[in-house]
């Protein structure tokens, strides 16, 4: 059983591989009258044209994307909170997977209807809804892991309302974090145009009629006025490059990710945000577990994949696999020191009463607090730093301009 839960079996036997579903873009005329167009994901053009005709629409047109073009064959999260939402509503009142299933492809997106019908399909065959979860190829083996062991249990629906809600929770926090970059963003953005705007427009004239004034220019002055110079004539190579950039980051936007990801786990107050994000994930997904009656050492084998700290993943690889060699869980526990003392104390006290499902579903909802609290001492941190930056991007440019100008005025007196 640990083995089937920490390493879920591979895709390639159903088909979920390679061949997985593709993005096209398509024109399709309206039941209403008129044409629309829009990008979707299908197994195939014959596909594409059934789903839309699900939506009374007809396909006309379309064209495959190539594969860097398309997004990664994921549900959404709230896509996949709708998901479990209605499964832990419909089969607990006793509805069938398939007309639950059916309901479902109701409430998604339109880009997730494709998965959500070959879900059903999968489980008309004959599947287990864990397995049906799989062959789609767009859950995680977390979520996987957990609907396996609930359906052992009998318990689908209550792992689903599990799921649900730490999705709930997800989303919550990805919608405070946008909220939280957007003032950074803006700010940003604006001084990026200004810096640009002064360097095209403003510094080479000035510097050309200091110049022509006979003031010698300072090294720094004359860099930035030829920088703007090769902009203002070559504009469009300018344009060209920030193009290729922005392709070639679409391109390897996984690597891109993978950077940030690595980059906001170091970076301070920042990497406290990111703790107690994957921190409440972490124990959200162990209270799904231990709710499907799934033993400790098997939950921590999935629950472990919600970790992206790598120093917070060995501790917690180490902890299960001295637990499964017959060590103490409440020493074990107070080894992994990435997590604070407080929640420490609180597993083992937890473990000693014999009441871990309710201490996990405390830390995911206490953490999930915590990053609104972290998350706001992180925008405290960042607006002084804004300005330092502003100061950087916009005073120097100035102070080029400023430079020669006191100098040549010192010069006249």
């Amino acid at each position: 059983m640990t083995r089937a839960l920490a390493r879920p079996s591979p895709r390639s036997t159903h088909g979920a591989g390679p061949r997985g579903p593709k993005a096209f873009l398509f024109v399709a005329a309206k039941s209403t009258g008129g044409r629309t167009m829009g990008l979707r994901q299908a197994r195939s053009q014959r596909a594409l044209s059934e789903s839309l005709r699900r939506d009374r629409q007809i396909l006309l047109s379309a064209w495959t994307l190539p594969a860097w073009a398309a997004s990664e064959a994921r549900l959404g999260l709230k896509d996949q909170a709708e998901l479990n939402q209605q499964l832990a509503q419909l089969l607990g009142r006793g509805v069938t997977l398939v007309e639950t299933l059916e309901v479902v492809r109701s409430t998604v997106r339109a880009q997730a209807q494709d998965v959500v019908d070959r879900m059903r399909e999968a489980v008309g065959s004959g599947a287990s809804f864990s397995e049906a979860c799989e062959r789609t190829g767009v859950f995680d083996s977390v979520t996987i892991a957990v609907y396996r062991a609930a359906e052992k249990t009998g318990d689908l629906a209550g792992a689903a309302q599990q799921l649900a809600t730490t999705a709930k929770r997800q989303l919550a926090v990805r919608g405070k974090a946008g909220t939280l970059m957007l003032y950074p963003a803006i700010v940003l953005t604006i001084s990026i145009l200004v810096s640009i705007g002064i360097i095209v427009g403003i510094v080479p004239k000035i510097g050309e009629a200091l110049e022509g004034a006979d003031i010698t220019l300072p090294v720094f002055t004359k860099a930035i006025v030829a920088f703007g110079l090769f902009l203002r004539e070559n504009a469009l190579i300018a344009l060209g490059v920030v193009g290729a950039g922005l392709v070639l980051m679409v391109i390897g936007r996984k690597r891109v990710g993978a950077a940030l990801a690595r980059f906001s786990r170091t970076v301070p107050v920042l990497k406290d945000v990111v703790l107690a994000q994957e921190s409440a994930r972490f124990f959200a997904v162990m209270a799904a577990m231990s709710r499907s009656g799934v033993p400790l050492s098997d939950g921590l084998g999935v629950a472990v994949e919600a970790i992206g700290i790598p120093s917070l993943r060995r501790e917690l690889v180490d902890l299960r696999r001295r637990l499964m060699e017959g060590g103490q869980l409440r020493i074990l526990i107070d080894r992994v020191k990435t997590l604070p003392l407080a929640t420490r104390r609180l597993l083992i006290a937890a473990e000693r009463s014999g009441d871990l499902e309710s201490a996990f579903n405390s830390l995911a909802e206490d953490l999930s607090d915590e990053v609104d609290r972290k998350a706001e001492r992180l925008l405290a941190v960042l607006e002084p730093l804004l300005i330092v930056i502003m100061f950087l991007l916009i005073g120097s440019l100035l102070m080029s301009i400023m430079i020669p100008l006191l100098t040549a005025t010192q010069g006249a007196f």
